[in-house]
């Protein structure tokens, strides 16, 4: 085993605890690891929607238990997004435009860790039911295109219309990016996609590392607590997308 890829399984550990702890599936950061170590963009995609739906499960497990998960918060968004991410994941997506789309994304990710503050209020507003199915329709057929739970877009928008708190968007978050994870990988093989022995080594890495992240964001940690670890490989990711 080489030095660079013994590299990228410890860092794959990493972002698998760092998104879980704040109970997200880690695609963006898993892509932008594959990207930055040069994967081709046939095998980012699966792999990352394959590594989403086990460390989401994980994360969503944790949060659930802990009382966060709200039934009528979901369903809307689900409701909508898994039939979009399945078509989102039969279509085929240029490479050069999924790179740039991909870094267009991360950096939409580091605003979020970095630049945006969202405070949490003491009220929870009514849920729209008929946006919050526009918005999991939107969100779904873009995961599934690129690869995505989507639950790194749909967290700011639960937060910044005010329908949950920030333990409440967590596990909503875990949840939809199952879903959305399994419709997409879904799409893929409609249309012929087979493993690559590969994945299991990272599977088993990711788990690792969404195991001990998701027990301390849910139990022990802030969900901040990590932001700016993770906004620095998104960034590295995103210009080493827009270079190559």
């Amino acid at each position: 085993m080489t030095a660079s890829i013994l590299l990228f399984y410890v860092l794959l550990v990493l972002v698998a605890f760092l998104y879980s702890s704040v109970g997200h599936g880690g695609a963006s950061g898993y892509l932008a690891l594959m990207a930055y170590f040069s994967f081709a963009p046939e095998i980012m995609r699966p792999t990352a929607l394959l590594l989403n739906i086990f460390v989401s499960l994980i994360a969503f497990i944790q949060y659930y238990k802990s009382g966060f998960f709200k039934w009528n918060l979901f369903w809307p968004f689900a409701l909508a997004s898994i039939p979009a991410a399945f078509i989102g994941g039969f279509l085929t997506v240029d490479a050069g435009l999924y790179k740039k789309i991909l870094a267009v994304l991360l950096l939409f990710s580091v605003v979020k860790l970095l630049g945006v503050k969202f405070k949490t209020k003491d009220f929870i507003a009514k849920q729209n039911i008929y946006l919050a199915l526009l918005i999991g329709a939107a969100i779904g057929l873009f995961s599934g295109m690129i690869g995505i739970g989507g639950g790194i877009i749909l967290s700011p928008i639960i937060l910044l219309l005010h329908w949950g708190n920030m333990k409440q968007t967590a596990a909503i978050s875990a949840l939809f990016i199952f879903v959305n994870s399994l419709a997409g990988l879904a799409g893929l093989f409609s249309k012929g996609f087979e493993f690559k022995s590969e994945m299991i080594l990272m599977l088993l890495l990711a788990l690792i590392g969404g195991l001990a992240g998701s027990y301390f964001g849910a139990k022990k940690m802030k969900s901040s607590f990590l932001n700016k670890i993770l906004a620095v490989v998104l960034i590295i990711a995103a210009v080493k997308l827009v270079l190559t």
